[in-house]
């Protein structure tokens, strides 16, 4: 390898802006860049990013030796149902497992229940006859005299990817395997999505609804991904692209077109990753991840460095808040909430002279009445700019021309003129109701996690997560905020921090005191030869580390606790350690554990990823000194409602011991951050900027 290849690209696609960062070998950012996304073609904005960072950094194509990617490109096709024609093949006499789902309804009293959309009627949903029992021994033989008939089904069905699920193929999928080779040589076009490879777990409807979903976008991603990897290397790149996935690791283009519904939530699991990386470095143990961006605000919880995880989310609620009202993904995930509330969400006012924000977003075309593209509604970026809290010449690293006549117009007519208020008091009406959303979501995530987030360090990024992060923090009831370097790229930051990855959780009941450790210890040998040929391919050098972890449960109940393994093969004497590591678990979380209770356990888990790469810690500066305001800018302010002269301050000027009190604009290329009234500023070793609250101030 040339010595002069030692640089690595993120790219990360949102909704509204497409971020850009180029990094050497020793992770110091050489440039970053926000551009607006394309949605018709997402590949040209990402390349316009890509040029411009090379540009600046005074680079070509041939010095990238790791390029990263995230998008959203998965999560919009399955929200807005832009995928292919979907039917599904299930074991015989279980035809109906879409229709019968889990058996009650999400919401018990709602006489106009609207059902989650799952995508196929059940005019697609066919059967096949055999069948495996849970231990994976065949009770039938595949019935391959029925082929011709699901054939012709398939065909008039006019399905362009079947979802195959047949009964406990996770535990042997040889049926599922066999129908596939089948159906490849008599429909050589259809795309064939199989359960046992997307999501090896029992509780078929789950696994059905992922396999589904897997199905749905699978030839539209495959299709974007290889085109995506054509044009950069149209462009000279000629490393290999690597996808961000939603579990907060990186995979080869290969396996992301095989498997895309990981790629579910991708951009937003990179922001989780680089607050985790900030909380090891400053040693903050309990985190509140904040990512605000154009479309979307994400939290996440970030307990002893490591984000909240899950195994299974939902995708397109019917109704917003209430769980089960979606359609079930169950893959190893970032557990965050995310919220329809950013820079372009469109505010109005309803028929009960109410002021409602989100979560329909203007997007990036037309975007915001401020950017001057063609969008008439008023958004939360315009309710900023007329509040003072955005300077225009410097929006966007002045590439973008704030147009505040246009703000002013779209909220005087889009909500001023229905609650009687200027501009800017519809203005600072629209970051009221929005910040408030932001938070209470916060706080229900917390409550819903058993956790609590006074005590904890919102870490704010985003390109419009520093802006809002002293008003979201004080309806949050947190008191310390951290604004890393670069935040405004954030997600894209912290994609070229994550590993290179991959999880495997695989269902194979077992009570615990009967553990038959020889087949268990081979179970894990095959997941991890498994796991280990994907991570491979994108980490051909790399060392490698495992992790495994077992879902156990008392007999009889419905849930499982995540229970940590040794990295390596279980032995008889770990048996009684692993029994007093649920009950501490379980007593943690329950307040007791239940003594004299056969343990059992459903799935096992096992990720193998590249080695992370090691921590950076800074000094503490050795002197304090005030920080000289750059100029002066009337802002609307927060806290008291009314006007005030706010410092000025460029953040590429401030050096490490500065301090300054609120309120403050500190203003970056990308994004700016807001010191409240109610708040003071310091500049650590690191050039990160901690915000605490001073409650005397402001008030």
């Amino acid at each position: 390898m040339s010595n002069r290849k030692r640089l690595r690209l993120a790219v990360d696609i949102g909704g509204t802006f497409t971020d850009t960062v180029l990094v050497n070998r020793q992770s110091q950012i050489l440039a970053t860049t926000k551009t607006p996304t394309t949605p018709n073609n997402p590949a040209h904005g990402a390349i316009d990013g890509a040029r411009r960072v090379l540009a600046e950094a005074r680079v070509d194509w041939s010095q990238i030796d790791g390029f990263i990617h995230g998008t959203t490109l998965a999560t919009n096709a399955l929200i807005e149902r832009r995928g292919a024609v979907v039917a599904t093949v299930t074991t015989k006499g279980f035809r109906d497992i879409l229709e019968i789902a889990y058996e009650r309804r999400y919401s018990q009293y709602d006489i106009n229940l609207v059902k989650p959309d799952l995508i196929v009627p059940r005019s697609s949903a066919f059967t096949i006859g055999g069948r495996m029992d849970a231990r994976g021994r065949e009770l039938e033989p595949l019935e391959e005299a029925s082929l011709a008939r699901l054939v012709e089904e398939l065909t008039a069905s006019g399905a362009e990817a079947v979802a195959i699920c047949l009964m406990h193929a996770y535990a042997n999928p040889a049926h599922e395997l066999r129908l596939r080779d089948l159906l490849q040589a008599r429909m050589p076009d259809l795309v064939i999505s199989l359960s046992h490879e997307v999501s090896p777990e029992a509780r078929e409807f789950d696994r059905l609804s992922t396999t589904i979903a897997n199905a749905y976008i699978q030839p539209q991603m495959a299709s974007y991904l290889t085109s995506f990897q054509a044009r950069f290397n149209d462009e000279g790149l000629t490393c290999p692209i690597l996808m961000m996935t939603a579990g907060g690791g990186m995979t080869t283009i290969e396996t992301a077109a095989r498997l895309p519904i990981r790629l579910v939530e991708s951009g937003p699991a990179g922001g989780a990753i680089l607050a985790a990386r900030i909380a090891a470095e400053t040693s903050e143990s309990e985190v509140l991840s904040f990512d605000m961006g154009g479309t979307t605000a994400k939290l996440c919880l970030i307990d002893h460095f490591r984000p909240q995880s899950a195994r299974k989310f939902e995708i397109a609620r019917a109704a917003r808040f209430i769980k089960g009202s979606g359609m079930p993904v169950r893959i190893p995930v970032i557990e965050m909430i995310e919220i329809g509330a950013g820079g372009g969400s469109i505010a109005h006012v309803d028929r009960l002279g109410r002021l409602q924000v989100g979560p329909e977003s203007a997007g990036s075309e037309p975007g915001p009445a401020a950017f001057a593209k063609g969008g008439t509604e008023p958004t939360v970026t315009d309710a900023d700019v007329m509040q003072g809290l955005i300077e225009p010449g410097r929006f966007a690293e002045g590439r973008l021309a704030i147009d505040i006549e246009a703000a002013q117009v779209a909220l005087e007519q889009g909500v001023g003129q229905a609650l009687g208020l200027d501009a800017a008091q519809a203005g600072h009406g629209i970051s009221e109701i929005v910040d408030e959303n932001m938070a209470s979501a916060g706080r229900m995530h917390a409550v819903e996690s058993g956790k609590d987030l006074g005590a904890r360090l919102m870490i704010a990024f985003g390109g419009n997560g520093p802006l809002h992060a002293t008003r979201v923090a004080r309806r949050s009831q947190v008191n310390r905020i951290l604004i890393p370097r670069d935040p405004g790229v954030g997600s894209a930051v912290g994609f070229l921090f994550a590993p290179v990855s991959f999880e495997i959780i695989r269902s194979r009941y077992a009570r615990l005191e009967e553990l038959e450790l020889d087949g268990l210890n081979t179970f894990f040998d095959e997941m991890k030869d498994e796991a280990i040929s994907v991570v491979r391919a994108g980490a051909p050098e790399d060392v490698l580390t495992q992790r495994r972890q077992a879902f156990m449960r008392y007999h009889g109940q419905g849930h499982e606790i995540e229970i940590l393994l040794p990295d390596r093969a279980l032995e008889q004497d770990d048996i009684p350690a692993l029994r007093r590591t649920f009950e501490r678990e379980y007593s943690q979380q329950f307040s007791r554990a239940v003594p004299g209770m056969t343990i059992e356990i459903l799935n096992w888990s096992l990720e193998v990823s590249s080695k992370p790469r090691a921590l950076k810690h800074y000094p503490e500066p050795s002197t304090r000194q005030r920080a000289s305001p750059n100029g002066y800018r009337s802002i609307l302010c927060d806290v008291t409602g009314a006007w005030r002269e706010a410092e000025v301050h460029d953040r590429a000027l401030l050096h490490p011991g500065d301090h300054l009190s609120g309120p403050a604009l500190i203003i970056e290329p990308q994004t700016t951050t807001l010191v409240s009234a109610d708040f003071s500023a310091n500049v650590d070793g690191g050039g990160n900027i901690w915000l605490n609250r001073n409650w005397e101030g402001g008030e």
